[in-house]
């Protein structure tokens, strides 16, 4: 029996929009996951099998091209494998809001299009709802913004880079994913000082260290929204029809 068949339109353009950018995908990864998707959800079917030589011919490469490419695919969680034999493969093709990388932009645009039309950026708390500290999560992609080290959703927290003592304000400028180590060591540190002081403690590299002072620098100016931001059209479009 067939699956409902997706709005294309809206698919291709959160495939444009979220999944290529946030999964670095090349020319030839595009390439291969648009053919499977047209030949799979696009016609309402949820697993595809196919043949090595079909997808090849279907994208105009080289067999070894396209076996590279379905393997990153598989790897990125784009599409899942459900049997490989000598006759070919049958996937699962999942859709950009299906594929848990990214989900927490989709998270973070729900949230965002709940909030009233006249709400910008700018004036938005961070610290209102949990889909919006979710987006400052997702914006720094699971990193803690200090000291680079990854941490598990159990071990993170957000920190106020001017501590809320010195007038500090739950805007997107001024929060950051942080594990809980270095929220608790910075305390009111300036945050320039505790990434100069990780340095000393050689758990950041010069080059890290320089990095993350631009970071911060970018962060103050505006220049690091979480996709909450992304634009207000788009998160309309990815939380509508739900």
């Amino acid at each position: 029996m067939k699956n409902k068949r997706p709005n294309a339109e809206h698919v291709w353009k959160q495939f444009e929009d979220l999944l290529v950018p946030r999964l670095r995908l090349s020319v030839i990864e595009r390439a291969v996951y648009s053919h499977l998707l047209r030949h799979s959800r696009l016609e309402g079917r949820t697993r595809l099998r196919f043949s090595i030589p079909w997808l090849a011919r279907g994208v105009r490469l080289c067999q070894m091209t396209a076996r590279c490419a379905l393997r990153r695919l598989l790897d990125h969680h784009a599409l899942r494998l459900v049997e490989r034999n000598q006759v070919g493969h049958v996937v699962v093709v999942r859709l950009p809001e299906e594929i848990r990388a990214l989900r927490p932009y989709f998270i973070a645009a729900r949230g965002a299009a709940r909030l009233p039309i006249a709400a910008s950026i700018e004036d938005t708390d961070f610290m209102k709802t949990k889909a919006l500290r979710q987006a400052i999560h997702s914006r720094d992609r699971g990193l803690c913004f200090y000291c680079l080290r990854r941490h598990t959703a159990l071990a993170r927290t957000l920190d106020h880079v001017v501590p809320r003592v010195q007038s500090g304000r739950n805007s997107y400028r001024n929060l950051v994913s942080c594990c809980l180590v270095c929220n608790s060591k910075k305390g009111q540190t300036p945050a320039s000082d505790f990434l100069r002081w990780l340095y000393r403690q050689r758990r950041l590299a010069a080059s890290e260290l320089t990095a993350r002072l631009r970071a911060l620098d970018a962060l103050a100016s505006g220049k690091l929204p979480p996709p909450f931001a992304i634009d207000k059209r788009k998160l309309q479009l990815y939380s509508s029809k739900r």
